[in-house]
């Protein structure tokens, strides 16, 4: 866990050592004071010497100064590591959630990946900013102060000796129990986040079905349970600061009845007790430093916990050691195919999966609520594994293609695709950075995106918010095919990509696809009859298991499946659900 973190800390080294030295030398020029100042008051004011006064004061200011320019050189330092340490964490979290399959994200609801890049990434950065600078600066001050202040009294300095015993159990005792309530704030965070995010993406469905009252009640009641959380841990840290007083203010007046009675005796000078006055206020400072410290490593420790574990989180789909890079055709071939997203479970979501199709054929799937259609595709551009069985495409395992290769060739437009912020060109070239203006229209028309593109006023330069927010469901499809044919795919999937446009619209793109791409192999998967029955084959799943697999006329005579939903929907019944 702790390497993961260090690991991240790379050109940032350097400055890392260079605030600790910093900070190392400040503590020298600190220590050094109280021994100018006792040499000013035993050497040059209780025998007369002003000159003695001014050597002694002089270097009182040289000392002051370095260690105040040593400081500020700390703090640069450590600022500049903490905050590029934050940089290369977050960066090292969003790398490697690129390269997660969707067994790997399926772990992480995205409000906790939100935290863990926000929250808890600034988190450690203050904890690694105090321990480069203050976790040095503070432990090295004591034990030279401590050191400092036995050269003058070991008796006295047995009063600071007890003083950080004492401290240290207390603060033993906070940690452990403020440790434990830290993961339950964080986990408190994630729920507020996700409140947030759920609340803003949906903000349309909240208003039209007038939810806001009960929106701002979930909100605030994720902002309570932090509240409380909060409240709680903070509670238990109170603790420190009244053990830090009753310490400072015992120690004193330890020192100062000891310290009085010595100079009477003559064993100690009024200078030497001045020193001893700054030196324990100088331990006991940086003592309530050390329990910052460790609160905010308390802290830290479940934010680096769970940024650690999206570091360290292995993707499911690897390449293999020699990988194909050229998938020869679009043919598809199921071979005893089972799959379960948990590969513990007793029942698998696709079960005994055997197909043959041959390239260039398109094939309709549909099925009911559960029946695993989008699984079913999902497997071809192996966004997941099969759990046993093979898949193969192009007279190849997909195992043993390069991922990168499978997927520029195995195209999918999936059931929640997305748009992103930029032009509609942008989004268009997202199949394919390098295409054309004329390409991405060809596309467009292909998808018959084109027909409300022209209408708008810069046309293909038009700005599209974030989601797609300012076009319509049908649109949105209809962009997403046309970004998913830029590819030039050997194999193209449509999960249920044209539920949102009208059946004129839908029987268009599918006769643009018979013509433009006749050998591209077409997976379609489809709620409606009218969208698939013109189909080479077509799929009836249920429950995981191929029901039926033939051609429109055939399914209506042997599937009985098949033959309700068609009766259904051409009587004026209803589509089947979205999976």
């Amino acid at each position: 866990m702790l390497k993961t973190i260090l690991a991240q800390v790379r050109q940032y080294k350097l400055a890392s050592i260079l605030s600790m030295v910093f900070a190392a030398a400040e503590v020298v020029m600190e220590v050094i004071l109280p021994l100018l100042t006792a040499a000013i008051i035993d050497k040059g004011i209780s025998v007369g010497d002003m000159g003695k006064v001014y050597l002694y004061g002089g270097l009182m200011i040289l000392a002051a100064l370095l260690s105040l320019s040593f400081g500020i050189l700390a703090g640069k330092f450590a600022a500049q590591a903490s905050t590029g340490v934050a940089c290369n964490l977050r960066d090292a979290m969003y790398e490697n959630i690129q390269t997660y399959s969707f067994s790997n994200i399926d772990k992480y609801s995205t409000a906790g990946l939100v935290t863990r890049l926000t929250t808890d990434v600034t988190n450690v950065q203050n904890a690694y900013q105090m321990i480069i600078r203050m976790g040095i600066r503070a432990p090295f001050t004591l034990i030279a102060a401590l050191f400092m202040s036995m050269l003058v009294s070991v008796k006295i300095s047995m009063i600071f000796v007890v003083a950080i015993i004492f401290l240290g159990i207390v603060l033993a005792f906070i940690i452990s129990h403020a440790t434990p309530m830290f993961e339950k704030v964080f986990r408190r965070y994630d729920d507020l986040n996700a409140s947030v995010q759920e609340n803003i993406s949906a903000i349309r469905v909240v208003k039209a079905f007038v939810r806001e009252d009960h929106e701002n009640r979930k909100f605030t009641t994720a902002a309570d349970n932090i509240y409380k959380m909060f409240v709680k841990v903070e509670s238990l840290l109170a603790f420190n600061n009244p053990a830090m007083m009753i310490t400072v203010y015992g120690s004193i007046l330890l020192i100062s009845w000891f310290g009085a009675n010595m100079i009477t005796a003559g064993s100690l000078t009024t200078g030497e007790l001045t020193q001893l006055f700054q030196y324990v206020m100088s331990i006991m400072m940086n003592l309530m430093m050390l329990s910052m410290i460790f609160v905010m490593i308390t802290m830290s420790a479940a934010s680096i916990r769970r940024i650690a574990e999206v570091i360290d989180e292995q993707t499911d789909l690897i390449n293999p050691e020699h990988p194909e890079y050229e998938v020869k055709d679009g043919s598809v071939v199921f071979e005893h195919v089972n799959f379960a997203y948990n590969k513990k479970s007793s029942k698998p979501v696709l079960s005994d999966i055997n197909l043959t199709v041959q390239a260039g054929e398109t094939i309709g799937i549909i099925g009911g609520t559960g029946s695993a259609k989008s699984s079913f595709v999902n497997l071809i551009s192996r966004l997941y594994d099969v759990t046993e069985g093979r898949i193969l495409v192009g007279g190849r395992d997909v195992r043993e293609y390069d991922l990168e290769s499978l997927r520029n060739q195995v195209s999918v437009v999936l059931q929640k695709n997305e748009l992103f912020s930029g032009t509609i060109l942008d989004n268009l070239r997202w199949g394919n950075e390098n295409a054309t203006e004329e390409e991405c229209i060809a596309a467009c028309k292909m998808a018959c995106a084109d027909e409300f593109i022209e209408k708008m006023p810069i046309k293909y330069n038009t700005y599209i918010e974030q989601g797609g927010s300012n076009v319509s469901g049908g649109q949105k499809q209809r962009l997403c095919i046309a970004r998913a044919l830029l590819k030039k795919p050997k194999i193209l999937i449509l999960d249920d990509s044209t539920s949102a446009v009208d059946t004129a619209t839908d029987a268009k793109i599918r006769k643009a696809f018979a013509e433009e791409i006749p050998d591209t192999t077409k997976f379609i998967i489809a709620q409606r009859i009218s969208s698939i029955q013109d189909a080479d084959h077509i799929i009836v799943l249920d429950d995981g298991k191929v029901n039926g697999f033939g051609t429109h006329e055939e399914l209506l005579e042997t599937n009985e499946i098949y033959r309700s939903v068609y009766e259904g929907q051409t009587k004026g019944g209803g589509d089947f659900d979205e999976n």
